[in-house]
């Protein structure tokens, strides 16, 4: 669908007709100077056109609206009052954000509760993530107490992993389709460090990765801290657009491409299995890495859970995928167990990289997460019944609270994708906070810094009291009559 597509070309340009194609039906049967810039800016904020992209000339354009050539010249001027453009003769205009929307990372534990140091009284919508399931943890450490003596009379370091969650995990992958062997597993300290540790092995400063737009948040920033060079392939409430996909890994050849096709985060978008053959088609063909993060794969609230994506590539077609995983979304995020699932070779050189760092994972939280593996498919109903309740409050709250709020209702993963409607998601994020609500405004999520500005990202992780009061004082800070506007950023930690 043309709406849904990120324009980010070899040579930083977009045609006049490319652009044309991603305007609102309404502006092109009525086009004004106004509504035709309000297009131009959503499509800015939504990041369908990367930041400092070339527009087409004011004639060009005009053209191809359909418009008098003085719609366009006002359409621009009004951008670059505002500071979404900026033109210099000769060179023509380049998209921009404004003075405010700057870089912003998970630099210091900011804002979430989690990373507080006051402990002060609050709610935190900025982690999409559970407690534990009640009695998981305890009866977990009862099964491994008396196993723990045998192992502590061993050194303890087990590069690749405990061998027996190694097997428990290839085990579930093989059940899920996806046939693995143990020697195929590196148990990590979560998902994170499973690719930070795979960034670090395959890419050098300067290359060229891709990810979607929006993405997962620490993601982006462990890109940014290699110094990679990062392009985009956008999703939208329609989801991804495969044909840009496809042509943007053409033209850049990019060494990596990070994706969240299970619920993904922050969208809660599902790729279709027709979308997912197409990429894998595509990052073979370039030579591309492709890391398939399944950190929210098992979070199936509306379908069933998705087999791997590597399991649909033709025997022999999949050597380029690497899925990242953890136990942090079905069970607890304290419990540091995460894992890789490469072929043989790769894991042995992921777990040298991962050795120059730390050596070894921990083996108490790898014993206690061997029970919990087990009984997983038992256990996961339960989770996930609790997780629709938690939605339907969350999606009554937003109803009673902000009925201008949009959303698509997400088939499975941990969180809505709010639409505020007007691109003020970090000001209410500095307003919500003062007031003890932390949030993960949409720009913590964006590829290009200040982009998705009009949206946050509200998980329905808590129970259901907790969710409205803070959707009520979401909404109280929305209303309360001071106009919003560009907030000073700073680092603010979401998961």
């Amino acid at each position: 669908m043309a709406n849904g597509r990120v324009v980010q070309t070899a040579d930083r340009m977009i045609g006049s007709r490319q652009l044309a194609a991603l305007l609102p039906v309404e502006v092109l049967a009525r086009p004004g100077y106004r509504a035709l810039a309000d297009a131009l800016r959503t499509l800015i904020l939504d990041g369908r056109i990367a930041l400092h992209v070339r527009l087409p000339a004011e004639r060009e354009l005009a053209e191809a609206v359909g418009a008098a050539r003085a719609t366009v010249t006002g359409a621009y001027d009004l951008l670059r009052e505002s500071g979404y453009v900026r033109s210099r003769r000769g060179s023509g205009t380049w998209t921009e954000l404004p003075d405010g929307h700057r870089p912003v990372g998970a630099h210091a534990l900011v804002g979430g509760i989690g990373g507080r140091a006051d402990h002060e009284p609050g709610i935190d919508l900025a982690i999409a993530a559970m407690g534990a399931p009640d009695g998981s943890l305890a009866e977990a450490l009862a099964w491994a107490a008396p196993r723990l003596p045998e192992l502590a009379r061993t050194p303890g370091y087990h590069p690749f992993g405990l061998p027996d969650l190694r097997t428990a995990v290839a085990e579930r992958f093989t059940r899920r389709g996806l046939p693995t062997r143990p020697e195929q597993i590196l148990v990590t300290a979560g998902a994170q460090q499973a690719f930070a540790l795979v960034v670090s092995l395959l890419c050098r400063p300067g290359d060229r990765v891709v990810t979607e737009n929006p993405t997962y948040a620490n993601a982006l920033d462990a890109l940014r801290h290699a110094r990679l060079r990062t392009g985009s392939i956008a999703v939208s409430d329609a989801g991804w657009d495969l044909e840009i996909a496809e042509s943007t890994l053409r033209q850049t050849v990019p060494r990596l491409a990070y994706v969240i096709p299970d619920f993904h985060n922050p969208t809660g978008a599902l790729m279709p299995p027709e979308q997912r053959l197409r990429l894998l088609a595509a990052t073979r063909a370039t030579g591309t890495w492709l890391v398939v993060d399944e950190t929210i794969a098992d979070i199936a609230l509306d379908v069933p859970a998705p087999a791997p994506l590597a399991s649909l590539a033709p025997r022999g077609g999949a050597d380029h995928v690497i899925t990242i995983g953890s136990l942090s979304k079905t069970h607890w995020g304290g419990l540091r167990v995460g894992w890789v699932r490469a072929t043989a070779k790769m894991i042995t050189e992921l777990t040298a990289v991962r050795v120059s760092a730390d050596m070894t994972g921990s083996v108490l939280d790898q014993v206690v997460a061997l029970p919990l593996m087990d009984a997983l498919d038992r256990t996961l109903p339960e989770r996930l019944d609790q997780l629709r309740d938690r939605r339907d409050a969350l999606v009554a709250s937003l109803q009673r609270h902000t009925p201008e709020w949009s959303w698509q209702l997400p088939p499975g993963g941990l969180s809505l994708w709010v639409d505020l409607g007007e691109p003020v998601s970090s000001a209410l994020a500095e307003r919500a906070a003062a007031v003890g609500v932390h949030i993960g405004r949409g720009a913590r999520f964006g590829v290009d810094p200040g982009t998705f500005e009009h949206r946050l990202r509200i998980p329905y992780t808590l129970p259901a009291d907790r969710l409205d009061e803070g959707v009520r004082l979401l909404a109280e800070a929305f209303h309360d009559g001071v106009p919003l506007a560009p907030a000073v950023e700073r680092p603010h930690w979401v998961a």
